[in-house]
């Protein structure tokens, strides 16, 4: 069992920053690939970015390229979310997920954990 928690989330003004951490535990932290996913009012959760167990690979959706940095701390078991640029249309609930396997993590199904999500408001 893994356990996740995000907090970081907030009222930010259009242009700002944000960083969001998903703490985990409960299982070993580096047999897990990572991702985060969001998802807006009325909308389907959509995936936002993901990062490899060993930290080497990412993958981040297109919305959020060269805005967003996924990273993580292996010896802090937390993976954060800094983004950076936010935009109106990057409000949402932000939910951290676990997998051992990348397909899911990035696809989003039959993902093994998911955290409760923290929610991200940015006015414009």
């Amino acid at each position: 069992q893994v356990q996740l928690v995000e907090s970081g989330g907030g009222l930010v003004q259009a242009g700002g920053s944000l960083r969001l951490s998903c703490a985990t535990s409960g299982s070993t932290f580096k047999n897990y690939h990572m991702g985060w996913f969001r998802q807006a009012p009325g909308k389907e959760r959509e995936f936002v970015a993901a990062m490899s167990r060993s930290g080497s690979t990412t993958s981040y959706a297109e919305p959020v390229k060269g805005r967003f940095i996924i990273s993580r701390d292996n010896a802090k078991n937390t993976v954060y979310l800094q983004m950076n640029s936010l935009k109106p249309e990057d409000t949402a609930v932000y939910y951290c997920a676990a997998d051992p396997s990348w397909g899911r993590v990035t696809g989003g199904r039959r993902v093994d954990y998911w955290g409760k999500g923290t929610l991200v408001t940015v006015s414009s």
